[in-house]
């Protein structure tokens, strides 16, 4: 989710069409307020049959436009004030009917008259489309689709599930929450753009038996962060992840595993395809040799004391040092984590010189295992800089920044 001030400072002109999703407008018109934005809502004559503008004003604080005539501005020109005046035009939901008229230029009410007239250097369109799957699948709308994003059009979905006529398919417009983050990381510098990143998240789990295993506090949100920080800049991700509860940052590839032994055999088939290696993952060190096949259960047997089993444990694979060691070419810029509990750069420092890689980004685990906020330090053959204490959506974006100005030369 957005933080208050991902979009501080932005003017966003959000334009409704008519559809049922209409309804999804009130949440997502306060989710951009609560992320800084201030918020023009533009509605269409069929917008209003599904909201009404008293709702759109009370959740915007700002008198909603309806019409092409209105003469509240000054000059009676909305349709050149109110784009002049955005950062971005988003329109959800975009209707067929909607994206027909852009695709065609025409502009018969203030919201399209306004898409047509803004600047497009300036203010850019984004279309989150709304309609019965019929509707999105057939080919005039696949062609003005088409057609608006040739023309600069942004395009966010459509999502497939239920629909409000009773079918599923393609054509839901994606949630107010999954357009927030959309807009937001339209916004985001294109650091990355061409690149790609592979990134390691949360625990792994070794089991003992069926029911118990060896595993850490890890939450993976540091490295979901990362995963989505780096999408945001354009790059092409691939996020493997450990037995977390986590939403998949959206346009990132998402391969789970449960073990150390299953996260190398994914990562290293990857690694050589990626420009990047971010290891977040907090792999455990050990794995029991031999997995009992049923639970182990208490011996009380002749009123005995009860001890437990001898666990023997093995090396797991060190699925970061493996990467680093891959031959020149194939081997990506790779960035490991530190999660310490004391002395936490001189053991970072000792880590990176260890695994051999440019860059380890250290922290406190037991104040960061689950926590919205981290403190990260950068540890290089250079030194130590520490990132001010933040969110860790925050805390990746800088991190991101951080591989961006660090290694400009790596291309793929």
């Amino acid at each position: 989710m957005a933080s208050p001030t991902d979009l501080q400072g932005r003017h966003i002109v959000l334009g409704l069409t008519g559809g049922v999703a209409c309804y999804k407008a009130a949440e997502l018109t306060r989710l951009l307020v609560k992320a800084g934005a201030t918020v023009q809502v533009v509605m269409t004559d069929a917008a209003q049959q599904f909201i009404t503008a008293a709702t759109l004003q009370a959740l915007s604080g700002r008198a909603v436009f309806t019409s092409q005539w209105d003469t509240r501005e000054p000059n009676a020109m909305p349709h050149i004030n109110l784009s002049r005046q955005a950062d971005a035009i988003l329109v959800a939901p975009a209707s067929a009917d909607f994206i027909a008229q852009l695709a065609q230029g025409r502009a018969g009410e203030l919201l399209a008259l306004l898409c047509l007239a803004r600047p497009v250097q300036t203010c850019p369109l984004l279309l989150a489309p709304a309609m019965n799957r019929e509707m999105w699948s057939h080919p005039a709308t696949q062609r003005n689709v088409a057609q608006v994003a040739a023309d600069g059009a942004v395009v966010l979905g459509p999502a497939a599930g239920d629909q409000a006529c009773g079918e599923v398919g393609d054509g839901r417009m994606l949630e107010a929450a999954e357009l927030l983050d959309e807009l937001v990381a339209f916004f985001q510098p294109k650091l990355l753009a061409g690149r790609s990143v592979l990134v390691t998240a949360g625990p792994t789990f070794e089991a003992i038996d069926p029911v118990r295993g060896i595993t850490n506090h890890s939450s993976g949100k540091m490295g979901f962060a990362v995963a989505r920080a780096a999408a945001e800049a354009g790059a092409r991700v691939t996020l493997v992840a450990g037995p977390v509860h986590l939403p998949t940052p959206r346009g990132v590839r998402r391969i789970d595993v449960v073990s150390a032994q299953q996260m190398a055999d994914a990562v290293l088939p990857l690694a050589p395809e990626h420009g990047f290696f971010v290891a977040t993952a907090a792999v455990a060190d050990w794995r029991p040799v031999q997995v009992a096949d049923q639970k182990l259960k208490k011996d009380r047997s002749a009123g005995a004391p009860t001890s437990p089993p001898p666990l023997v444990l093995t090396e797991n694979p060190d699925i970061l040092a493996a990467v680093a060691r891959l031959p020149a070419g194939q081997r990506p810029w790779c960035v490991g984590f530190a999660a310490e509990s004391e002395h936490v750069v001189e053991n970072a420092r000792a880590k990176r010189l260890r695994k051999d890689v440019p860059l380890i980004v250290a922290n406190h685990g037991p104040s960061a295992f689950g926590s919205e906020h981290n403190t990260l330090v950068l540890v290089d053959a250079q030194g130590a800089t520490e990132l001010p204490r933040g969110d860790k959506l925050t805390l990746a974006r800088a991190l991101v920044a951080e591989l961006a100005r660090r290694a400009p030369e790596v291309q793929r």
